[in-house]
C-alpha cells in the first residue's frame, strides 16, 4: 500500500494507528470523529486492513493487495462488521437511526472468535444516529468486549455521544484538509483544473464529499437547487415560507441535507461579514454573499449560523421537523 494507507491527509493520525498495530498496544474502542465526507470511514476500513492483513509490508502497514485487505475495503470480510442506521423498513440510511437489536445481534457476532483473521472487527457508522437504548447497549459492549474484538466508531463531533462512551474510546478528531490538497488530489485524477478549486472548496476541504462531487452530479445539481430555493425565500411572503416549510419537512433526510448547505452558505456570509480571510465554501456563489455580507451587522449573521445549527441539533433529537422549518424560514433576515 502507498504511503500514509494511500489516505489523503490525516497523516498524524495513521501514525499514530501504525504504531498500535506494530506495538501490539491496539486499544479495543477507537472513536474518528469530524465533518461527514473527511474521511473517517476510510481510515477505520485502512486500520481493520492493518490488524488483520495476511501480508503487512512491515507491522501497521497493510499490504492493500491480499484477499483479506481487498474485503475489508470492499466491507465483505466474515470478520468485519458494519452497523450503521436504518429506515422503517431496515435499509441502511444516512439520517435513519441506529437501533438497539442492531447492538445486541453485534453484541453476539463479537463473542464468537474470530473467522480467520486475528481480529473481529465492528465498524459503527456515524453514532451519532444512535437511539438511547442503542447507545446504551453500546456502552455494555464496550465494558465486555473480548480481547479478540476492536469497536470503531464514526461520528461527527464526540459531543454528540454519551460521554461514558467517549471515556472508554480513543478519540481521533479529524479535521478538514488545505483545499489546495484536496484540490491537487482531484487534479491529479484528471479533474480539469477550475472545476478541481470549486469542487475542494464546495467540499471544505473534505476529500471525500470532494469525491462525491465529482462522481456524482446530482450532488451538485441539488446544492444549486437548495441555495437557489434560499434566495427566492429570503425576500418572500410568510405564506409562501409556510409552504415550503411544510414541503421541506416530508422528508427529514432532504431537510436535513437543506440546513447543512444552507449553512455552509450562512457560515460564508459570516466570514464576510467579519472580515476574515478564511476561503469561502460556496466559492461561486461569492457575488450573492458579498451583497448579503453589506447587508447583514455581525450579531444577525452570528445569529442565523447559530439557528441553523441549532436546528440541526434538534433533528437529531426528533423535535417536529414541520414546527422547526416553519421557526427557521420565519427567523430568515429580512434583505
Amino acid at each position: 500500500m502507498a504511503d500514509n494507507w494511500n489516505i489523503l491527509g490525516h497523516e498524524w493520525a495513521v501514525d499514530m494507528l501504525r504504531q498500535h498495530v506494530a506495538r501490539g498496544e491496539t486499544r479495543h474502542a477507537y472513536l474518528f470523529a469530524g465533518p461527514p465526507g473527511v474521511g473517517r470511514r476510510t481510515l477505520a476500513l485502512r486500520f481493520a486492513q492493518a490488524l488483520n492483513c495476511e501480508r503487512p509490508m512491515s507491522a501497521g502497514e497493510p499490504c492493500g493487495l491480499c484477499r483479506t485487505c481487498k474485503q475489508i475495503d470492499a466491507m465483505q470480510h466474515p470478520d468485519l462488521n458494519v452497523i450503521q442506521a436504518v429506515d422503517e423498513d431496515g435499509h441502511p440510511k444516512e439520517g435513519g437511526t441506529l437501533r438497539v437489536d442492531q447492538i445486541r445481534e453485534i453484541q453476539r457476532t463479537l463473542n464468537l472468535k474470530p473467522y480467520q483473521s486475528p481480529y473481529r472487527v465492528a465498524v459503527f457508522l456515524r453514532f451519532q444516529e444512535a437511539n438511547d437504548n442503542a447507545s446504551n447497549a453500546l456502552l455494555k459492549t464496550l465494558e465486555e468486549a473480548p480481547a479478540h474484538a476492536v469497536l470503531l466508531l464514526t461520528a461527527d463531533n464526540p459531543e454528540q455521544l454519551l460521554p461514558t462512551i467517549n471515556s472508554r474510546c480513543e478519540i481521533l478528531r479529524l479535521r478538514a484538509l488545505p483545499i489546495e490538497a484536496v484540490s491537487a488530489d482531484l487534479i491529479h485524477r484528471g479533474i480539469e483544473e477550475e472545476r478541481a478549486r470549486l469542487f475542494a472548496h464546495i467540499s471544505g476541504g473534505r476529500p471525500g464529499f470532494a469525491r462525491r462531487l465529482v462522481d456524482d452530479a446530482t450532488v451538485l445539481e441539488k446544492r444549486e437547487e437548495r441555495l437557489n430555493d434560499l434566495q427566492t425565500l429570503l425576500p418572500a411572503p410568510r405564506v409562501e415560507k409556510f409552504s415550503y416549510a411544510e414541503k421541506l419537512a416530508k422528508d427529514k433526510d432532504a431537510m436535513r441535507q437543506t440546513i447543512l448547505v444552507w449553512l455552509s452558505y450562512w457560515r460564508d456570509v459570516l466570514l464576510r461579514v467579519a472580515g476574515a480571510e478564511t476561503p469561502l465554501v460556496n466559492v461561486d456563489r461569492n457575488m450573492e454573499i458579498e451583497f448579503l455580507a453589506g447587508r447583514l451587522d455581525l450579531s444577525i449573521a452570528r445569529k442565523v449560523v447559530s439557528e441553523h445549527e441549532s436546528a440541526l441539533e434538534k433533528m437529531e433529537r426528533n423535535v417536529n421537523s414541520r414546527l422547526l422549518a416553519e421557526v427557521l424560514l420565519l427567523d430568515l433576515p429580512k434583505v
